[in-house]
């Protein structure tokens, strides 16, 4: 492998910034960023893996699974453990992930959407990763500029966002979940 292939492959960990909706079309953002806070990754994802992501970040507990917690339970009843999940490509302007699995001793690679993989992530207590190809071929943002996107240029707290962002944001999803029809989960092309 040349040394372009391997620093293409390198992998950075990210956390998970937020959700957000997408001002011109509604249409549900993750924000993965690195870190360091230095670079930021947008992708733009369905409504239900939205509200699997949005339930588990405010701690929503809901009485009977979802898909996410199903598959997390699978998981464990098998013997096996999430360990990390890295998005590892964008293609035509869609982003690829890979869940990795250790069962046994042996390790897993498992293809999976981005959304999936973080929500599962997020519910496993996994490692989020982002190989360097997918961030230099992502449109970079850097924070100040993703707030500004976002609309986010409120006075910065202690701990990175405002109380008051924090609670708009929540309310924008509560009003979304409410507001949810069986009809609207087969509206968006995943």
């Amino acid at each position: 492998m040349t040394d372009d292939a391997c620093a293409n492959n390198e992998e950075v960990q990210m956390t998970v910034a937020g959700v957000t909706l997408d001002p011109t079309n509604n249409m549900p953002i993750i924000i993965l960023k690195d870190v360091d806070d230095t670079v930021a990754i947008p992708i733009w994802i369905g409504l239900v893996e939205a509200s699997a992501i949005a339930t588990e970040l405010e701690g929503i507990q809901l009485a009977r699974p979802m898909t996410h917690d199903l598959l997390k339970s699978l998981l464990v009843a098998m013997g096996g453990k999430l360990t990390r999940i890295v998005v590892n490509d964008l293609k035509d302007g869609t982003f690829y992930a890979s869940l990795y699995i250790e069962r046994d001793g042996e390790s897993l690679e498992v293809d999976s959407r981005p959304s999936d993989a973080i929500a599962l992530a997020l519910r496993a207590g996994a490692q989020i990763f982002a190989t360097r190809k997918v961030i230099d071929s992502s449109q970079q943002l850097d924070m100040d500029a993703l707030k500004q996107v976002l609309g986010k240029e409120e006075e910065q707290g202690a701990e990175g966002e405002s109380k008051e962002g924090k609670k708009k944001d929540k309310d924008r999803w509560t009003e979304i979940l409410e507001n949810l029809k069986p009809e609207d989960f087969g509206k968006y092309k995943m």
